[in-house]
């Protein structure tokens, strides 16, 4: 459980020994810490040393309200509280911090990672983040964008949001892959395109 000062929500972090970072992972609007994408991606990065926390944005009360899944403002609070939060526990705060968002969940990481120094790099898997436009120029860090090659509207959204990033960024189009990654094979594609970047990008502070 993570208590925050208004809520309290459900999550579930994993640290390997002598783990290199901590991912946050963002989901989309309707999912939630039990995303089977996500949770492929956590395992991946898990099993290359890398801890992981996957958590509910909303609470189930709030997830009712399906306004909730949209207000990008409130998902960005909620994520930056939680960056906050994981941050001061005592097996995390040595480690850096990255944010790895899928959807809409990849705009409100690129907007938490403005706010917050902490956050080393983003990873979006087909993301939205034409939903932070406005925040986009002001990202200092590395970020990258794995989009499906059939999945023309978000790759040409993301395409827009490349032009608007600084220095630093890089979109990888998956072969044959629709948005959710359901082809054979997509997924794996996209976790070891992940662990490649977090090797690259984010190490121990230890």
């Amino acid at each position: 459980m993570i208590p925050l000062q208004d809520v309290l929500l459900y999550g579930h972090v994993t640290i390997p020994e002598d783990a290199s970072g901590l991912v946050v992972f963002s989901h989309g609007s309707g999912s939630s810490r039990f995303s089977p994408r996500n949770q492929t991606v956590a395992r991946k990065l898990q099993q290359s040393g890398f801890g992981t926390l996957l958590f509910d944005l909303l609470t189930e009360e709030e997830d009712e309200t399906y306004s909730n899944r949209f207000d990008l403002e409130l998902l960005t609070q909620r994520l930056i509280a939680v960056t906050q939060w994981i941050s001061k526990e005592a097996y995390a705060d040595k480690l850096q911090l990255a944010y790895f968002g899928a959807s809409t969940g990849a705009a409100s990481a690129l907007k938490a990672a403005v706010a917050l120094p902490q956050i080393q790099t983003v990873v979006c898997r087909g993301g939205r983040p034409d939903l932070a436009m406005d925040s986009l120029s002001r990202i200092q860090i590395p970020v990258l964008l794995i989009v499906g090659e059939q999945d023309e509207a978000v790759l040409s959204l993301n395409l827009q949001a490349m032009e608007a990033l600084p220095t630093g960024k890089e979109l990888c189009i998956i072969p044959g892959a629709t948005h959710l990654f359901e082809e054979p094979g997509k997924m794996e594609e996209v976790s070891d395109l992940a662990v490649d970047w977090f090797l690259k990008h984010l190490k121990t502070n230890k």
